[in-house]
């Protein structure tokens, strides 16, 4: 989909550095570091209240860390050499998809994608509607167009939410627990969905991804590297078979042996 490219800054690996974050006493992030390199999938795993959802929310400055930096491409997202515009830009280039869907109930399925082309990308509402409706196919959603989010299941409410961020065409998608809030029959379509766009065909490049999930199956197939966090450290980052066949620490080796 190429309605829009997007600022080159983003073509490159992330980089947090030492990242500290605090919520009143509370320190949820300590001393955070990590590259993703770009188009690599990574998956944080640990107990809850480990900082998982608050490391991915930093990443669009929903959060600001007190301490380290994050950079794209190079550019510190924290610092002051990033301009107002490149704030925009790096905005409109990190989807997020949330647990609950945050869909405007008075829109249908197909306002709630092309809102945003019209109002922020500046699209007429025909292109709009072509790009959205082209979303829908993707997310296996077409025929649901004219809908208001109350007549959806859960499943189709977060399938819309991840067309809906993917109509931005982002360069980067974070997912933060997007099954938790469903039941457990309509986890898998919401799974497959995220699957298929690790491995799109019709995708020039592949997006880089960050996921907060407790599915285990899912992370193991879908992750280029696993961090798992406790405590607000990450304290073991490895591939996907050898985390959960042979973590090396005993907390995750605690954590794995409780849930699977």
């Amino acid at each position: 989909m190429d309605h829009k490219k997007n600022d080159s800054v983003m073509d490159q690996a992330i980089n947090f550095d030492n990242i500290t974050k605090s919520f009143g006493n509370n320190t949820v992030l300590k001393d955070v570091s990590g590259i993703i390199e770009q188009g690599k999938i990574t998956v944080l795993l640990g107990p809850s209240g480990s900082g998982k959802s608050t490391l991915l929310r930093c990443m669009n400055l929903l959060e600001k860390p007190e301490v380290g930096s994050i950079r794209i491409g190079g550019v510190n997202i924290m610092g002051s050499d990033l301009s107002a515009k490149g704030l925009r830009i790096l905005r409109r280039n990190i989807g997020m998809v949330f647990q609950h869907f945050h869909l405007f109930p008075n829109m249908t399925v197909l306002e709630n994608i092309s809102f945003s082309l019209e109002k922020v990308l500046g699209l007429s509402k025909g292109e709009a509607k072509n790009i959205s409706l082209l979303l829908l196919e993707r997310v296996g959603l077409l025929e649901k167009e004219n809908a208001f989010p109350e007549r959806l299941s859960g499943g189709q409410k977060q399938r819309v939410a991840i067309a809906r961020s993917l109509a931005m065409n982002p360069k980067i998608m974070l997912f933060d627990e997007p099954t938790s809030a469903l039941d457990p029959e309509m986890v898998k379509e919401v799974l497959d969905v995220i699957k298929n766009l690790s491995c799109d065909s019709k995708v020039e490049e592949k997006m880089t991804m960050m996921i907060v999930t407790h599915e285990m199956q899912f992370a193991r197939e879908i992750a280029d590297e696993i961090w798992f966090l406790d405590q607000g450290k990450i304290i073991e980052k490895s591939a996907p078979d050898i985390f959960f066949s042979n973590p090396k620490t005993k907390r995750a080796q605690k954590f794995l042996s409780k849930i699977l």
